[in-house]
C-alpha cells in the first residue's frame, strides 16, 4: 500500500513495464510507438493506430481499477499455498465473487502459457499422478465406486540435477523446475506428444517402466528406467512425487474438490510459483508476464 498508494501510481507503474516489453500494433504489427500523455494510449509510428494501456493484455476490457489488479496479482504470488477466490474477494473488498474467480484464471492461464515458452534439460524425472476432482449430485451416483472417473491423471516432470559431496561421497538430487500437464487420455501417443513439447530432445529422462513410456527411447538422446519400487520414488524420482504430494495437500486444503475442466490452471499457479521460489519479487514477474506482448493472443 505505500509503493502504491493511488490509482495513478498503479497506472505509472504498468505502463513503465509495457514500455520495457514493448508494444506490438494491432493493426499493422509494428512494434514502433509514441506515448500520448493525455489520451493515455500508444500510437503506431506507421499506421497511427491506438493501443489502449490495458489493450492486449488480460485487464483488457476490464473495469476494475488497477489498485485491485495490483491487490490481486499481489495476494495470488505472495502466499505460498494459495488463496482462494472467496477469501480473496474479502481481502480486496469487490462484491462480487464471480469477477474475481474469472480473474484468478485468467492470470493462472497466463501462468501456464509464460511457463509453457520453456523446455527442461539435462536430467528429467518423469511420472504421473492422480488427482481427484469434483463430480457433480447428478453423477455422484454413477461414479460411486469407480475411482479412475473421479481422479484425472496429470503427467509431473522435474529437472533434476545430480550432487555428490565429497568429503562425506553421499550423492543427491538438486531439482529446478517443474512441469504438471493434465493427460486427457491414458494413450502413450498423449504421453510422446507432451514430452517432445516440454523436454530437450538432448535430455536424459528418468521413469519407470510403464509401458506408455516405451516409445521415449526413440525422442530423446538417453531413456533411462526402472522398475517401481520405493527406492525409485525416493531416490530416482524423488522430485516428482515431493511435487505431486505438495500439490495434492495445496489444493486439499484450499480449494478441497476441483472441477476437472479447470485443474490445469490450479496445477499453472502451482509449477509457477514453484519454479520462481527463489525470487525477491514474484509479482514484479507476473506483472511482466502480463505486459509482454509475446502472449497477447
Amino acid at each position: 500500500m505505500n509503493r502504491f498508494p493511488t490509482e495513478e501510481s498503479c497506472r505509472i507503474y504498468f505502463k513503465e513495464f509495457r514500455i520495457k516489453q514493448g508494444v506490438i500494433c494491432k493493426k499493422c504489427q509494428c512494434t514502433k510507438h509514441y506515448w500520448l500523455k493525455d489520451k493515455w494510449q500508444f500510437q503506431c509510428s506507421e499506421c497511427s493506430f491506438r493501443t489502449g494501456i490495458r489493450s492486449g493484455t488480460i485487464m483488457e476490457n476490464s473495469r476494475l481499477p488497477f489498485k485491485t489488479w495490483f491487490l490481486i496479482f499481489l495476494f495470488m504470488s505472495s502466499t505460498k499455498k494459495g488463496i482462494s477466490a472467496n477469501e480473496l474477494q474479502k481481502q480486496v473488498g469487490h462484491q462480487r465473487y464471480q469477477t474475481i474467480w474469472s480473474i484468478m484464471h485468467r492470470i493462472r492461464k497466463l501462468m501456464g502459457d509464460r511457463d509453457d515458452g520453456y523446455k527442461l534439460f539435462d536430467m528429467v524425472e518423469f511420472d504421473e499422478g492422480y488427482f481427484e476432482k469434483a463430480t457433480s449430485k447428478k453423477n455422484s451416483k454413477l461414479n460411486r465406486g469407480r475411482g479412475s472417473q473421479r481422479q484425472s491423471k496429470v503427467a509431473v516432470l522435474a529437472e533434476s540435477t545430480p550432487i555428490e559431496q565429497i568429503e562425506s561421497g553421499l550423492k543427491s538430487r538438486v531439482c529446478r523446475y517443474f512441469k504438471m500437464k493434465v493427460l486427457p487420455t491414458h494413450h502413450a501417443s498423449e504421453v510422446n506428444g507432451l514430452i517432445q513439447k516440454t523436454v530437450d530432445l538432448n535430455a536424459v529422462i528418468f521413469t519407470d517402466k510403464s509401458t506408455s513410456y516405451y516409445d521415449l527411447r526413440n525422442l530423446l538422446e538417453f531413456h533411462v528406467t526402472e522398475k517401481s519400487s520405493y527406492e525409485t520414488t525416493n531416490e530416482t524420482l524423488k522430485w516428482v512425487h515431493i511435487a505431486i504430494s505438495n500439490a495434492k495437500r495445496t489444493m486439499l486444503g484450499i480449494y478441497h474438490k476441483i472441477n476437472g475442466k479447470y485443474l490445469q490452471n490450479y496445477l499453472n499457479e502451482f509449477t509457477y510459483k514453484l519454479n520462481r521460489r527463489y525470487c525477491k519479487s514474484i509479482f514484479e514477474r507476473l506483472v511482466i508476464a502480463v505486459t509482454s506482448p509475446q502472449l497477447v493472443n
